[in-house]
């Protein structure tokens, strides 16, 4: 069974060659099944002379083959290329409505606060939200090829049903199904399946078309009996198709049941963990039980996308076919002492929920009492200060979040200005916000900055930037990268002359001071990877690396890397780098830390991109020793523990934040570690 987020990337490459054998087991199925309906028409159209011997032929069965093999493989291919755009494709194709934080209601801020909480928590982009506004009852889902393009829907139901505390618990069962690669399958899915309903419908169109030509042509004369007959048999084709192809749903119904049951059982145990409130859940699955409508979901395409629902969202024919376990083993799972008897929903919960809206979102569980920005600062210390690390459980706690991380998360976002938060939320003020972020505490490349910002920029942008830099300068340093999380959502809205024209900026800006800082690094690597994916839309890293051996020079340079940012001398260097590689499981003869001119920031970016090709063990390995390596004496810096995260969001490896220590040492002494290198590089 897996065990962390490296196993359940393995598990969801095992269940994709399943899907695929599967699939390809249906097509035969339905090549033989065409096959069958192709010679009765045959059959019919000789009036019954065709020889036995033609019953069975190789040619007829070849031609079927191709026919089929066409028409399933275009029918796949289309239904994938209408999906290429990701988790906005499916969340409009199923009537989902983006939701404006600008003009969001209470019920939509409390989900937009938890989706927030929930991605800064977990380490992964801030997913675009949206609302299926035309649903009464109590579903969602998760979309995307990757968390990068993730989105997560919930139904208008959810909103007006769920407390805050079962809304979260949704929300975090969702986030499992995208940390552990199941969006990706479940697109697959789609476009698998479309080719085989495809069948289907050709079928349909076929009986149509020839039942008009039928009814028009009976005032024909007798003469026309042969044409009638060879009428009759291409309608009866037609008939067959339809059947053959309904039966192709029927087995894609149940590839779907196989692929998909016991993720829900994962999704919500992962939910309990992130949470830590099984009520949550438990109390979410139980309002689907007592609500009229329950989790099904009346749009017309929902049939495509059931595999992806929190709860069922269309009815079965057998217990065998359905998408998700039976609700009731659903909830003992998480609270054995459920009797059975679901609560009765009415319209005074509504009025309830939302009450409890207009009053405003309350604390998480584990999260601390509000508190101005000053305090959060002091408790988490500057971008220099060492804190304690231990590697081994930041890696084991990639794919994951905790109560803790949500609670963090939520004091993070608390100590954000309101106005700033606001701004980070809408395209046109994100984008002064990452501008803001880079700009200089020295007045000379400041002001060098902004003319970069100004040169063909849109009016008004300088004085944006120039409206929110005392509110960015003002923040402490591990707000920093979460605030710039929080504007991917808005920076996905642009056009996409805009993000070029945003994007192009980026560099620049960082360059202006001769330097590129850790943060700027991480900042540049994390934000720009994550929209290029989404405005380029290339396909997902295939896996090229299934062992280190082809990456053993890229890791040494990683290392070398990381030892020259994080040791303070040559000897202190070469020790991480040591380190680095012990974890990494080379043997040390040989190996060598690269000298500092190799070492260059232009190069870590290659590197990564060849990385992120390995195989999940690998790059559990190469985590492994990046952690090692930027934490040999067991402490870090915040901006190197941002540095470390953005390894792991190359690899494809989510990594929650870095939590403040509980009681940090104000008296341990020592010298700050870099937190720069040259712009050159």
């Amino acid at each position: 069974m897996a065990t962390d987020f490296f196993d359940h990337q393995l598990v969801a490459r095992k269940r994709t060659s399943l899907l695929i054998g599967y699939f390809i087991l249906a097509v035969v199925l339905i090549i033989l099944a065409v096959y069958g309906v192709a010679t009765a028409c045959l059959i019919a159209t000789t009036q019954g002379q065709a020889g036995i011997s033609e019953l069975w032929d190789w040619e007829r069965l070849a031609l079927v083959a191709t026919g089929v093999s066409i028409v399933i493989l275009a029918g796949s291919l289309y239904k994938t290329a209408t999906l290429r755009e990701g988790g906005s494709a499916i969340a409009r194709l199923l009537g989902g409505e983006l939701v404006n934080p600008g003009a969001a209601t209470p019920a939509q801020r409390r989900l937009l606060n938890i989706v927030e909480e929930m991605a800064i928590a977990s380490g992964t982009p801030v997913p675009s939200v949206y609302v299926l506004k035309d649903e009464t009852s109590i579903n969602a889902f998760a979309a995307g090829h990757e968390p990068g393009d993730a989105v997560i829907a919930v139904s208008q139901g959810s909103l007006d049903h769920l407390n805050r505390d079962e809304l979260q618990g949704v929300i975090a069962h969702e986030f499992s199904h995208i940390l552990n690669g199941d969006m990706r399958l479940n697109l697959r899915l789609i476009g698998l399946l479309h080719g085989i309903l495809l069948i289907a419908l050709i079928g349909y169109t076929i009986m149509r078309v020839m039942g008009n030509s039928s009814s028009s042509s009976r005032s024909r004369s007798k003469d026309d009996e042969k044409g009638n007959g060879s009428a009759m048999a291409i309608f009866l084709m037609g008939v067959g198709l339809m059947a053959v192809g309904y039966v192709g749903v029927f087995f894609g119904r149940l590839i779907k049941s196989a692929i998909s049951r016991q993720r829900e059982f994962l999704a919500d145990a992962s939910a309990v963990q992130f949470t830590r409130n099984p009520d949550g859940i438990a109390g979410a699955l139980k309002k689907i039980g007592g609500l009229a409508s329950g989790s099904q979901i009346q749009n017309q395409n929902a049939e495509q996308a059931c595999h992806m629902f929190f709860g069922p969202g269309v009815s079965f024919w057998t217990e065998a076919m359905a998408t998700h376990p039976p609700l009731v083993e659903r909830i003992r799972r998480i609270d054995p002492n459920f009797d059975g008897v679901f609560p009765t929903i009415d319209a005074d919960e509504v009025v309830r929920v939302a009450q409890d809206d207009r009053r405003g979102p309350p604390l998480q569980r584990f999260a601390p009492e509000p508190a101005p920005r000053s305090s959060l600062a002091a408790s988490v210390g500057r971008a220099s200060e060492e804190v304690p690390f231990n590697p081994k459980q930041a890696v084991a706690s990639v794919g994951t979040t905790s109560g803790e991380h949500i609670a963090f998360a939520s004091a993070l976002l608390q100590s954000l200005p309101e106005d700033l938060a606001a701004t980070a939320r809408e395209p046109f003020g994100a984008r002064a916000v990452v501008y803001a972020l880079l700009l200089d505490h020295d007045p000379a490349i400041r002001e060098r900055q902004l003319g970069i910002v100004e040169d063909r920029a849109e009016p008004g942008t300088v004085q944006e930037v120039l409206r929110v830099a005392p509110l960015v300068d003002a923040l402490d340093d591990r707000a920093r990268l979460p605030l710039a999380d929080l504007a991917i959502p808005a920076l996905r809205q642009l056009s996409l002359r805009q993000y070029q024209s945003f994007r192009d900026r980026i560099d620049p800006l960082i360059r202006a001071d001769q330097k590129r800082s850790l943060f700027e690094f991480t900042l540049q690597r994390m934000l720009l990877r994550h929209l290029d994916r989404h405005f380029d839309q290339p396909p997902p890293n295939p896996v090229r690396f299934p062992t280190l051996r082809p990456l053993v020079n890229d890791c040494i340079r990683v290392l070398s890397t990381l030892s020259r940012l994080g040791g303070r001398n040559e000897a202190e260097a070469m020790a991480d780098f040591a380190q680095g590689v012990q974890a990494l499981g080379l043997p040390p003869e040989g190996v060598r830390l690269a000298p500092a001119e190799e070492c260059s920031m232009v190069a870590l970016d290659r590197t990564l991109d060849r990385l992120a090709m390995a195989s999940s063990p690998i790059k559990k390995r190469v985590l492994d020793a990046c952690a090692t390596c930027i934490a040999a004496d067991g402490l870090v810096t915040i901006a190197e523990a941002e540095l470390l995260r953005a390894i792991a969001d190359s690899l494809d490896c989510p990594m929650p934040p870095l939590l403040p220590p509980s009681s940090p040492d104000p008296n341990r002494e020592g010298p700050s570690r870099a937190t720069s290198i040259p712009a050159s590089n």
